[in-house]
């Protein structure tokens, strides 16, 4: 019986044993944040001011000034219209990029430059990419399609090459053995097994665009951005709070509309 308890008490010792790597890792981790507050100059003093700041702030947002209804509609239909256009030209991009990032379809020599394509396009926020554009080909909406279309292409062709790499290749070899072209093989034996998950891939990718594109005419991008910017350098807050409560209503109903949409196609 006390060899039992022993043994018992043996097994609870280690099950319970305290885990001083991690720890450490922890601690050096709580350590690390506080250098890191000191080093950006973060002190209680700035916090409370800022908090004042933020007060009056606030008390100049409310009530909202909805009077320049035509300014703003015209900026929230705009930025609608970058969204759509981007979400459906991306995604569309997309399709043959991820089939050609995916390993268990083709071969190295196309798998890698597609991959190094994709986290290109990973690789930069949309602000940094739409801020490219705008150098390049100047103001205006068509710089902020461009670079959600960039953007697009990076979330949703590596969702879709890793969606084809987790198919089953018996469904593949089965329309494979009949004859089938390639894209017959694509068609009929990958696109069946990803389609859902490729619906779900672009109602969040057309939801993220939508937020997205109110963010991009902050640099030039086009936009309701650019309404709320100019309104932000005029200290017009009343009608900043006009802009922000109909950015937060739009992005809601875009919300709405891409729920239906993944329970209706998936």
């Amino acid at each position: 019986m006390s060899m039992r308890q022993t043994e018992l008490d043996q097994i609870r010792a280690r099950a319970f044993a305290p885990d001083w790597r991690m720890r450490a890792v922890w601690l050096g981790f709580a350590v690390y944040v506080i250098y890191a507050t000191g080093q950006l100059n973060f002190t209680w003093e700035r916090f409370v001011v800022g908090l004042d700041r933020g007060a009056t702030f606030l008390g100049r947002m409310f009530p909202p000034e909805f009077t320049r209804w035509e300014l703003l509609a015209e900026g929230l239909l705009e930025s609608l219209q970058i969204a759509i256009i981007s979400s459906a030209i991306g995604i569309l991009l997309s399709l043959p990029i991820g089939l050609m990032a995916a390993r268990n379809l083709m071969p190295v020599a196309v798998t890698v430059p597609a991959r190094a394509f994709i986290a290109l396009a990973r690789s930069f926020h949309p602000i940094i990419i739409a801020i490219i554009f705008v150098k390049a080909i100047g103001f205006g909406p068509l710089a902020g399609i461009f670079a959600l279309i960039f953007a697009s292409i990076g979330f949703v062709a590596k969702l879709f090459a890793e969606a084809i790499e987790e198919i089953s290749l018996k469904q593949v070899e089965a329309v494979r053995a009949t004859g089938a072209s390639f894209m017959g093989v694509v068609i009929m034996g990958v696109l069946p097994q990803v389609f859902s998950r490729f619906i779900g891939f672009a109602t969040y990718q057309l939801d993220s665009n939508l937020r997205q594109s109110t963010m991009v005419g902050i640099v030039g991008g086009g936009g309701i951005g650019g309404t709320l910017f100019s309104a932000f350098r005029r200290f017009d807050y009343d009608f900043v709070c006009a802009i922000l409560i109909s950015i937060i209503a739009m992005i809601m109903v875009g919300e709405l509309i891409a729920s239906w949409l993944r329970k209706t196609f998936q």
